[in-house]
């Protein structure tokens, strides 16, 4: 890792929203060794060593044969006859620069795995499993255990005895405002109605900001009890003081620890299976005895199960009887115990990808403490991909004929694997979920045959925040077109792939190129999409034309997948408008309570006055019915815009506000602060005093309005600025970002806590009220051509000679305190728009130079985009008491980033393709099908049959409209 901390921010980006620095670091020590480098195990590494650890060891003595290539990625055709894991080390060395990558061709043994801190086993013998599983456990070795057999998957955790999780989920802790708390035993605390305080019974919270009241705030953390969304109740608060108003509850995560068995104890208890489709519960328990006796199967007979064999499913079938008459199970799944064993010899792509993925998170987890580990069994079967009907291929279909689809051909037969090849698919995205999509598109050979095609489109070029999770690119892709680098990536894996790459947005501009016969010549589609509503245009284009279509996202750990399927099932469906969690606009304006509030005010700030007001400018200079157009939206709209035109376009001594040079851009950015951080404050506070009360007589200053103070600018003023990391306390988790100064110092000072907060993540020292100035001057010059400077220095200079003019409150300005009360307020200021009208009328005006609109761009750490946002947020937090952000909190939240981590997107990626194969074969029966929810920070997984879409009767006609989904994540 690099950086001043060791994290290479602009590479991990995307994954540190979901881990966090703390737990990143913790990873950045580990060492892990990957035994096994066929598509399980290669699958495994990729996303470990994306993750960000120490060092990955891949180990193999095996030489690669045709049937690996059905699912490792990073071997070709030439590395057929050598080693596994020196044929892989180059490609895995390339995913991420910051890990070290090292090749072991020798046998494992205990020297080589006691220099490690995580061993993963894959590709092993039940011997080797409890040979090595005794050694890591006695010696404190985290061990995974991972295996895939055509379409079963299964997965062992052994962490050791005592295990410590410091954040069991990985959410973020409630903090919410408190509108009363009663004295009481126990006390009761009311919250604000503006969001639901999502506590549980159980959970511990510490109070701050509590007046009146105030013994809480020095309290260490107390238990709830929850008794409704909006309140919960407490400890005996009786003897405290009366509860005057304001006050902020922040929950604080417990640090659990978790004991796990040893394997040899852990194979015999049934109590410790994972269930992951609750209407298998007695498959996957069989599941447990069926790769038992798969061990004894080829331990014996020195191979694997031949494909579709009935005397050696009958020979497997009796061994499982025989472990059964110790494990007495209820009900013993026959036909999962053959399907097992005559598909055990298939190596498919989508399910090593699944079970990788899900094997690697279980490794993020032992170098991190962060998420709920796996206790400590998992399986997972797919045959619902098996033929509905009865399969009339022979033996001799499912052989081995030396080709690169073998361990595919193993499990399907040599007629299904001609029709993958056939067919013609659209994928719109090659981000994340696109990348992975493409590389078992190319394994599977879907559309690699004369008369097939895949056709990818994305408008999007790589970022290097795309690296740690788009794997099939690189550093020297960055700025690069994502489809044509993920085509020619994916061409390279398997040479016979038919691609066509685009780079068109998928809207109704592009339906020339997307036509009727461009859908109707595809045989399927699927969506790799980043947001809702592109989602939901596509599924309306299958919907039409009739396609089936295959649908899944990401958010972090959580993941979903839907296959779409014409007249069987549900279709994706309408978007849920998302007005409910519109911020309003008077919280906006006026009464910000957190900091997602005063980041959405910096960046509507960044918008307006660096983006929208050069638009509209350039927009009067070339277009001569501008003025009128801008009348016809209404006056108060009218207003605004057209005095903002007249004041870009005007030069300061004339009284507008167009700069002649570097130091007119300074002189605006003071006068912008002193504006924003002084003069409207004290201007509501004067509307609003602190003592206000409301008709009813209670305080106007109460629950979610926060009085505020203003600021004097100082140059030299340094506020704390709290870091984008967890405080750690002997028996306290709490997210930096929702605590408080105060609780900071209660937490560090409070003897219960026995505080040892490590030094890296102390408050820092942040946001100084110079920086708002240096980025709000250099964006103004900008807009304007002028170039500025980022030395301190020379600006306070310039600000010595600065005139900040003088500001009184006015009480005729009237103040809204709810939207509704803006929207009836909009006054009809006429004389005020002709004389504009007037003045933009003038033939000097429109000769004047046009000016430089501003996109913000949020991974760009020198163009002071997310300096002024950063800047500007927090300095109006500080006017209103509100817990400040870092830059990387920031970030997030103002750049509206969708946390992603690769794992997550391959499992989906995986199971997307499972349904894939089911659509190729033309499955008809809906409960073939599976949708699925995921969230592998706490192993929780459901798989379940899709809704068929619903029946109407209309003049005796039935009707089938779509359906939709509740559940969606916004990633790609």
């Amino acid at each position: 890792m690099s950086g001043s901390e060791g994290i290479d921010e602009g590479f991990y980006s995307r994954q540190l929203y979901v881990l966090g620095h703390e737990a990143m670091h913790r990873m950045g020590s580990a060492s892990v060794l990957i035994a096994g480098m066929k598509g399980l195990g290669v699958e495994t590494a990729k996303n470990v060593i994306l993750s960000g650890v120490k060092s990955v060891t891949v180990q193999d003595q095996g030489v690669a044969t045709w049937s690996d290539l059905s699912s490792q990625f990073f071997l070709k055709e030439s590395h057929v006859g050598q080693n596994r894991a020196l044929s892989s080390l180059q490609q895995l060395i390339a995913l991420n620069p910051h890990v070290h990558v090292s090749a072991h061709t020798g046998p494992l043994n205990k020297d080589l795995i006691l220099q490690f801190e995580v061993v993963v086993l894959t590709d092993s013998s039940l011997d080797d499993q409890k040979q090595f599983g005794e050694l890591c456990h006695s010696h404190g070795i985290k061990l995974i255990i991972a295996d895939t057999k055509g379409l079963c998957g299964q997965l062992f955790c052994d962490f050791g005895e005592k295990f410590e999780v410091l954040d069991q989920d990985g959410e973020a802790p409630a903090s919410v405002m408190i509108q009363h708390i009663s004295k009481d035993n126990p006390g009761v605390v009311i919250c604000t109605d503006d969001r639901k305080h999502g506590l549980t019974d159980g959970a511990k919270v510490v109070f701050s900001e509590v007046q009146g009241m105030t013994e809480l705030n020095n309290l260490k953390p107390v238990e709830v009890k929850v008794g409704g969304p909006y309140f919960f109740s407490i400890c005996d608060t009786s003897a405290f003081s009366e509860y005057e108003r304001g006050g902020v509850a922040t929950e604080v995560k417990q640090p659990v620890t978790l004991n796990f068995k040893p394997l040899h104890e852990a194979l015999n208890d049934h109590e410790l299976l994972i269930w992951t489709d609750f209407g298998k519960i007695s498959r996957h328990q069989t599941l447990h005895l069926a790769f038992q006796a798969l061990h004894e199967f080829v331990k014996k007979e020195q191979r694997l199960p031949r494909s579709w064999c009935q005397s050696d499913a009958d020979s497997l079938l009796a061994i499982v009887r025989e472990l059964n008459a110790a494990a007495q199970l209820e009900q013993l799944d026959e036909a999962a115990v053959r399907n097992l064993s005559c598909t055990a010899r298939g190596d498919l792509a989508p399910m090593n990808a699944f079970i990788g993925s899900v094997a690697a998170q279980e490794v993020i987890k032992a170098c991190s403490g962060k998420f709920t580990p796996l206790q400590q069994w998992l399986y997972f079967d797919a045959f619902e991909c098996l033929p509905e009907g009865k399969d009339q291929q022979t033996e001799s279909a499912f052989l081995e004929k030396g080709t690169r689809y073998d361990g595919q051909v193993a499990v399907f037969g040599s007629a299904f694997q001609e029709k993958l090849e056939r067919q013609k698919y659209f994928l719109v995205g090659a981000g994340a979920i696109g990348c992975e999509l493409l590389k078992n598109f190319a394994l599977i050979g879907l559309g690699a045959g004369e008369e097939g095609l895949v056709t990818v489109t994305d408008m999007d070029f790589i970022e290097k925040s795309n690296l740690n999770r788009q794997f099939l690119f690189r550093s020297q892709d960055i700025k690069k077109s994502k489809s044509a680098v993920a085509a020619k990536a994916v061409q390279e894996m398997n040479p016979k792939m038919k691609i066509t790459a685009h780079q068109n947005r998928l809207d109704p501009d592009s339906e020339g190129v997307y036509d009727y016969n461009f859908f109707m010549g595809l045989d399927g589609v699927a969506a790799a999409l980043d947001n809702v509503e592109a989602r939901v245009y596509l599924d309306k284009r299958c919907v039409r034309h009739r396609r089936p279509m295959l649908e899944g996202g990401t958010l972090g750990s959580k993941g979903h997948t839907l296959a779409v399927v014409p007249h069987l099932t549900e279709s994706y469906g309408p978007a849920k408008s998302s007005a409910g969690n519109d911020i309003p606009l008077c919280t906006l304006k006026n009464f910000p309570h957190r900091i997602e509030h005063t980041l959405q005010w910096a960046r509507d700030q960044f918008e307006g006055l660096f983006k929208n007001a050069p638009e509209n400018v350039n927009s009067y200079l070339r277009d001569s019915v501008f003025v009128t157009r801008t009348l016809e939206q209404g006056d108060a709209e009218a207003l605004e815009i057209l005095g903002g035109v007249w004041s870009s376009l005007v030069d300061v001594e004339a009284g507008g506000q167009r700069p002649q040079s570097w130091e007119d851009c300074v002189s605006w950015a003071r006068c912008k602060w002193e504006t924003l951080y002084n003069n409207d404050i004290r201007q509501l506070l004067h509307c609003f005093p602190p003592e206000e009360v409301t008709a009813s007589g209670l305080p106007f200053w109460s629950g979610s309005k926060r009085c505020p103070h203003p600021l004097t600018f100082d140059p030299s003023k340094v506020s704390h600025v709290w870091p984008n990391t967890a405080l750690l306390c002997d028996d306290l988790h709490i997210p930096a970002i929702s605590g408080l100064i105060h609780t900071f110092r209660m937490l560090s000072e409070n003897k219960h806590n026995k505080a040892a907060i490590s030094m890296n993540y102390n408050i820092t020292e942040g946001t100084t009220h110079m920086d708002y100035v240096v980025a709000a001057a250099n964006l103004y010059g900008q807009i304007y051509g002028i170039e500025g400077t980022k030395e301190h220095a020379s600006i306070r200079k310039t600000l010595e000679g600065v005139r900040v003019p003088a500001f009184t409150p006015k009480s005729s300005v009237k103040i809204h305190v709810t939207d509704q009360e803006m929207e009836e307020d909009k006054k009809n200021d006429s004389a005020q728009l002709e004389e504009l009208k007037g003045k933009l009328a003038s033939s000097s005006l429109r000769g004047s130079a046009p000016m430089f609109p501003i996109d913000f761009e949020k991974d760009d750490d020198t163009n002071f985009h997310m300096d002024y946002i950063v800047a500007a947020s927090n300095l109006r937090a500080e006017n209103y008491d509100i817990p400040a952000a870092d830059r990387h909190q920031s970030k997030r939240i103002a750049g509206r980033i969708i946390p992603a981590i690769a794992t997550t997107t391959a499992a989906v990626a995986g199971l997307m393709c499972l349904e894939l194969y089911k659509l190729v074969q033309g499955h008809r029966e809906i409960r073939s099908y599976r949708s699925a929810y995921i969230n592998l920070a706490v192993q929780y997984f459901v798989m379940s049959q899709p809704s068929r879409p619903q029946h109407f009767e209309v003049s005796s006609s039935s009707l089938k409209p779509r359906s939709f989904l509740v559940i969606r994540f916004g990633s790609g």
